[in-house]
């Protein structure tokens, strides 16, 4: 059977999942502050520094059992191009996604293998492709929507997203990218199921299910 396609990110308290980024901050000092703030849940992490090899210890909790299990369900990734490209310069050569991830891109550009079992497919013939070579490689496990932002909402207005898991941050970033910035409200509705509050942030998980646009 096949499995979910799910996305998992962190955001703000005013609803955002990065910073906005600034002409006069060229060199992205401070929008790479504000996003240490947003994912400063991860970092201590012991699976986090397991699985990009920074070194033994960290920490032990909810937070870092709901890292492992959304790293085990995940079979294959999806990624927008601009996510890719701004993950391309920030990863280390062995990028921490062990797995098949399926780039959506206009670019026609042939696989790029990494050590440690990912794989970079670049699909450019639109969203629903992508996805189903992302279903095809996960097999019985589960597809992530990796994002970006942009991204993820083509998914979740296309209704092809079963589920998804935020991790609220009590952070406030003013402004940058808003999750749910122009989502098409009338064909999407949300079933909560958990909510887990943790020392550094709530988890939040919410089933999506597809609701008919009215006059359609």
């Amino acid at each position: 059977m096949a499995g979910k396609v799910f996305f998992s990110v962190s955001m703000s308290l005013d609803g955002y999942i990065a910073p906005e980024e600034r002409a006069d901050d060229p060199d992205r000092q401070g929008w790479m502050a504000q996003w240490m703030e947003l994912q400063g849940w991860v970092f201590p992490q012991r699976f986090f520094q397991e699985n990009l090899k920074l070194g033994e210890g960290g920490e032990e909790g909810r937070d870092n059992d709901i890292l492992r299990e959304t790293f085990e369900r995940t079979g294959a990734t999806v990624l927008g191009k601009r996510m890719f490209d701004l993950g391309e310069e920030a990863w280390p050569e062995e990028a921490p996604f062990h797995t098949p991830v399926f780039v959506v891109t206009h670019e026609q550009r042939e696989p790029w293998e990494r050590p440690g079992g990912t794989t970079f497919h670049f699909v450019d013939d639109g969203i629903e492709a992508a996805l189903d070579r992302a279903r095809e490689a996960a097999g019985d496990r589960d597809v992530r929507i990796g994002g970006g932002g942009a991204t993820i909402l083509e998914y979740l207005d296309a209704g092809l997203v079963d589920e998804f898991m935020l991790a609220l941050a009590p952070v406030l970033l003013g402004s940058g990218t808003r999750l749910f910035e122009g989502v098409d409200a009338r064909r999407v509705a949300l079933e909560p199921v958990r909510a887990e509050p943790s020392p550094r942030v709530t988890h939040l998980t919410y089933v999506v299910r597809r609701r008919q646009a009215a006059g359609v």
